[in-house]
């Protein structure tokens, strides 16, 4: 398994929100090209970055910024929010970025991201699945987190399995900035589920032992932006990691 740092990106600077509340949100004050290249740095061969403005708008904001990471040696890119139209994917692609993660289109316009990952190539296009889970089950939200629907992850995976569906991001939102470890039993349940999926785990990873679990159970890969920001991984375990 890999960790993969994340940079949440809004109005320019890099910041973390918790449970996706967008009024609940701290900035840090260290300027993300800089951040990115510091993870390059320790190893990282893969950067996740998410553009919170496109994500909650529609359109990517943060474009410039996103452009400039991506020309940083050997580190490959995986960029989301936002990226609503076949249009948005090929602008990404085209500037760089190595993976383009979709979201809300998955669930709006599930059969229109099924021709994307055939056009573009399954393993250019990452599914991004945000849920909150209810009574047991996950069900997915939209629009940076703040649309609930009555859809679960399952039912959201579906379509994309005759697309060649490869790599799908989750996100349990209750957890998502928390630090309160990640939810083991919903990633069980996908890897069952879809165990040929690339599953990415995302939200509550607090510390070198929510990393051994995660790749003992056979994710794919692991990404944390506030238990990096905050130093709760050293470096050497960083570099263990992020190398992979």
């Amino acid at each position: 398994m890999r960790l993969i740092p994340s940079i949440d990106l809004r109005g320019g600077q890099c910041v973390r929100l918790l449970h996706g509340d967008f009024t609940r949100e701290t900035i840090y004050p260290v300027d993300p090209l800089e951040l990115a290249a510091r993870y390059r740095q320790l190893g990282a061969r893969w950067l996740h970055v998410v553009d919170l403005d496109g994500a909650r708008d529609g359109a990517l904001a943060n474009r410039q910024a996103i452009v400039e990471m991506a020309k940083i040696p050997k580190l490959s890119l995986q960029v989301g929010g936002g990226v609503r139209s076949a249009a948005a994917v090929d602008e990404l692609l085209s500037a760089g970025i190595a993976r383009v993660v979709v979201g809300s289109a998955a669930i709006e316009k599930s059969v229109e991201v099924g021709t994307w990952m055939r056009f573009f190539g399954k393993t250019r296009i990452c599914l991004a699945l945000d849920v909150r889970v209810e009574m047991g089950e996950p069900l997915v939200q939209t629009r940076g987190w703040t649309k609930a629907t009555t859809m679960t992850l399952w039912q959201s995976i579906e379509p994309f399995l005759r697309s060649g569906l490869q790599h799908v991001l989750c996100t349990d939102i209750g957890r998502d900035g928390a630090l309160s470890g990640p939810n083991v039993e919903l990633y069980q349940q996908c890897l069952t589920r879809f165990p040929k999926i690339k599953w990415q785990a995302s939200g509550g990873i607090r510390d070198i032992t929510d990393l051994e679990l995660l790749s003992a159970m056979g994710m794919s890969a692991a990404i944390s932006g506030r238990a990096l920001l905050e130093g709760h991984l050293a470096d050497i375990e960083l570099r263990k990691w992020m190398r992979r």
